[in-house]
């Protein structure tokens, strides 16, 4: 198993990496072709005390995006956050004409201004490296532009506007970034159907098994798990195709279960609670009253 190694300071990850001292200890932009990865390891695993937002091309291979395999040829878009653990894999036997950038930000960068809170609300520094964000060739110049007024600003004389400037670039480009995304849920079809219907048949299975009253309501961590994404990629990709979120998908699915069993069968309300997974007959009626309007038993009594 590949050991973990964590990078504590931008500067550390400069001298790892056989680069050039920061020109700033808390903001950095990395060209892609002169990163030196240690070539005598097959795979390594990093964490990151710090931001890491990048674009890379020029890699041999594919990438594999839900159900579908997508060339580098676009410009592909990472994100990841502190303390994310990710992995490298390399390949000895090809020969990678990588090029592209990677913006390193430390939290403290960020520290007493309105964005390092506003960082929690990007959700793509959650989504996995499968889940990376793919640009048009538009989209990816967009990016650089911003990238390059970032480079010019602390590479200028550092004055006391540098500092905010350069925070509204950075607010700039995961602006963007979260426009793009909202694009690629709705452009990437063939994946995103595919994973709705994985996500009812998983659901079907789930709530249709006789064992529900032990394995429960399933959560939304569990269902992500299941559809090999993480829980705010689904939340957002279903928030944007369907206009629910997983857990609003999950509580549909119980509340028509409950509603077939209200009105079909003479089980009392707390036997139904069970049979559907809940621990007690009272967190069943709020939900089922939350959504429906009605009580269980005002339900049942209309079809009386």
């Amino acid at each position: 198993m590949a050991t973990i190694q964590r990078i504590k300071s931008i500067t550390e990850f400069h001298r790892l990496r056989n680069l050039p001292a920061p020109e700033h200890p808390l903001i950095s932009i990395v060209d892609y072709k002169d990163i030196q990865r240690p070539k005598d390891i097959e795979q390594y695993n990093l964490v990151l005390d710090f931001y890491q937002i990048s674009i890379k091309r020029g890699v041999n291979g594919k990438l594999k995006y839900g159900q579908q395999e997508y060339d580098f040829d676009e410009g592909i878009m990472f994100f990841i956050a502190p303390q994310q653990v990710f992995s490298i894999v390399n390949n000895p036997e090809t020969n990678e004409k990588r090029s592209g950038w990677m913006l390193l930000i430390h939290p403290d960068f960020l520290w007493n201004t309105t964005l390092a809170q506003k960082m929690k609300q990007f959700n793509f520094f959650d989504y996995t490296v499968h889940e990376a964000l793919f640009l048009s060739e538009k989209e990816e110049h967009i990016m650089m532009g911003i990238i390059e007024n970032i480079k010019n600003e602390y590479h200028a004389n550092i004055d006391n506007f540098s500092q905010q400037i350069v925070i509204s670039q950075i607010e700039t480009l995961l602006n963007y970034a979260e426009r793009f995304y909202h694009r690629q849920f709705i452009t990437r079809k063939i994946t995103n159907h595919q994973i709705l219907d994985r996500l009812e048949k998983l659901l079907a299975s789930h709530f249709n098994a006789k064992n529900l009253s032990v394995k429960g309501i399933p959560s939304v961590q569990f269902i992500a798990d299941e559809l090999h994404v993480s829980a705010s990629y689904l939340s957002n990709l279903l928030k944007v195709l369907t206009g629910k979120s997983t857990q609003q998908h999950i509580h549909e699915k119980v509340i028509d279960l409950a509603k077939e069993k209200l009105s079909t069968t003479n089980l009392s309300i707390s036997e139904i609670a069970y049979d559907l997974g809940f621990e007690y007959p009272q967190t069943f009626s709020k939900l089922f009253k939350t959504k429906t309007k009605v009580s269980p038993l005002e339900f049942r009594q209309s079809f009386n």
